[in-house]
């Protein structure tokens, strides 16, 4: 993995080896390279390996996700803010199965890093709430249930939110 400003050298010099092209009168090659260039620019924004950890996700494959995700050795220079958030949801989310102390670190994380979905947001603050559930700190797990029900515009949510409001009357 390297660092993310190399995407965009990359482009940079696929950029202008196209101009290059047009200008010797191979206006094809030209047109070609500088559509060429789209593809590490998307990747500066999007980070490949993330995008496969997400699509082994969508899978019910941890194990895979993790491989993909342990691609990624410095998360701080090879990837951007909104990336850095992604990077430590989906380790949130793959922890959340076994050890949920390391996941609230990650959710957090996350969180305080950004993510550009309000559904992801809303997935990590109820996660955070099962967690400050688990640990007896009711005010801390309704304040984040309720943010959690905002961010919920589709309702994809709601049946875990209203569980978890009647496991915390037990509480």
């Amino acid at each position: 993995m390297f660092h993310r400003n190399i995407k965009l050298i990359i482009a940079g010099l696929i950029i202008v080896t196209g101009i290059w092209q047009m200008t010797e009168g191979n206006i094809g090659n030209g047109i070609f390279l500088i559509l060429l260039s789209a593809i590490p620019i998307f990747l500066y924004f999007k980070n490949e390996f993330i995008l496969l950890a997400f699509l082994k996700l969508r899978k019910q494959d941890f194990e895979g996700a993790k491989k993909w995700l342990a691609y990624i050795k410095s998360p701080e220079t090879a990837l951007v803010q909104k990336q850095q958030g992604y990077f430590n949801y989906l380790h949130g989310i793959m922890l959340s199965q076994t050890n949920i102390n390391q996941a609230e670190k990650y959710f957090k994380k996350a969180i305080e890093l950004g993510l550009s979905m309000d559904m992801d947001l809303a997935v990590a603050k109820l996660n955070l709430a099962g967690v400050a559930m688990t640990r007896r700190r009711k005010l801390e797990a309704t304040s984040l249930l309720n943010e959690a029900k905002k961010l919920d515009k589709q309702n994809m949510l709601k049946d875990q939110i209203v569980m978890m409001k009647e496991q915390m009357k037990k509480i």
